[in-house]
């Protein structure tokens, strides 16, 4: 075998390694369910393990063992065709993370990937925030929007606070929090914990879907999940170039309280999930996002 064979089996056996996508009965060899149409979808999803590229996004995801990916058609599939939300609302996901122990037929979290090139973020403001005051002004807000919302069809929201306070890790340029949250009159309450990991040109999300009761299983795989998304070469927040490099309107206090609404001008509460049926409620209400600029202006006059 000549050199040049060994050295194209590496790169082929590197690019293998790279992405595996795996069969249903790969993973769940002794899993049925007694519904034909639920085992006909998760037979047809691609499972896939390793390094993953997230085009356009300057990412590159590394699955380990422990969970799988589903890419954005299946992502997508799973968010119309089995949470039953409008197409629309799947748009811009680019996959989503499961753990290994279920399939999305199950009840179990899954985590959804989106990404917003909104610039690089400073996180000059990350040690000045008072979290605390953040959450009672983030709670008003959404308090104040019921009215629009019950309007909608929508279920009444409450904030009923943190599930886990936000965390910036300046070293890695990640930042996670949870948020518990009250739909309705129901008596479960939903989770939705958020990982961000912070590039030269936007902010790669992951959120998680869950119920209150999978919290501790979610803060168990989280520093697994903060491990995944890594910005390659070029595209990291340190390869920022202030002279040309567009720069976000909004730092870690907007993006915890609705970054993407600071672009439209309202307040998206970033995105709440609702984990009952698999419906997801997007939350995008008109001048709530004043009230968040309020306290953002008050904090930069006493910073």
């Amino acid at each position: 075998m000549t050199g040049k064979h060994i050295a194209f089996l590496c790169a082929l056996a590197a690019f293998t390694a790279a992405a595996t996508a795996k069969t249903y009965h790969e993973l769940f060899p002794d899993r049925t369910y007694q519904s034909q149409d639920a085992q006909q979808f998760v037979e047809s999803l691609d499972y896939k393990q390793g390094t993953i590229q997230l085009s356009e996004t300057g990412v590159e995801l590394r699955v380990q063992k422990d969970f799988y990916f589903l890419s954005a058609l299946d992502a997508r599939r799973v968010i119309v065709d089995v949470w039953h939300n409008p197409r629309a609302s799947a748009e811009r996901v680019l996959g989503m993370i499961f753990p290994i122990t279920h399939t999305p037929a199950d009840d179990t979290w899954g985590a959804i990937i989106t990404y917003d090139a909104d610039g690089y973020i400073s996180d000059e403001d990350a040690e000045k925030i008072d979290y605390s005051e953040l959450l009672k002004t983030m709670q008003e807000a959404t308090q104040r929007s019921n009215e629009a919302r019950v309007k909608e069809g929508y279920p009444k929201l409450t904030l009923v606070g943190w599930a886990s306070p936000p965390y910036y890790d300046k070293a890695t340029n990640k930042l996670h929090w949870a948020k518990e949250l009250e739909f309705g009159d129901q008596q479960k309450h939903t989770l939705n914990y958020y990982v961000r990991a912070l590039g030269r040109r936007g902010v790669l999300n992951i959120n998680f879907v869950s119920g209150m009761d999978q919290l501790s299983e979610i803060r168990d795989v989280v520093p697994a999940v903060l491990a995944m998304p890594e910005f390659v070469a070029g595209s990291r927040y340190s390869d920022f170039v202030p002279s040309t490099d567009k720069l976000a309107a909004y730092g870690i206090g907007g993006l915890i309280a609705g970054g993407l609404a600071q672009k439209l001008g309202l307040f998206a509460l970033g995105l709440a999930f609702l984990k009952k049926g698999w419906i997801l409620v997007v939350l995008a209400l008109g001048a709530v996002w004043r009230i968040i600029g309020r306290w953002f202006r008050r904090g930069n006059t006493r910073a």
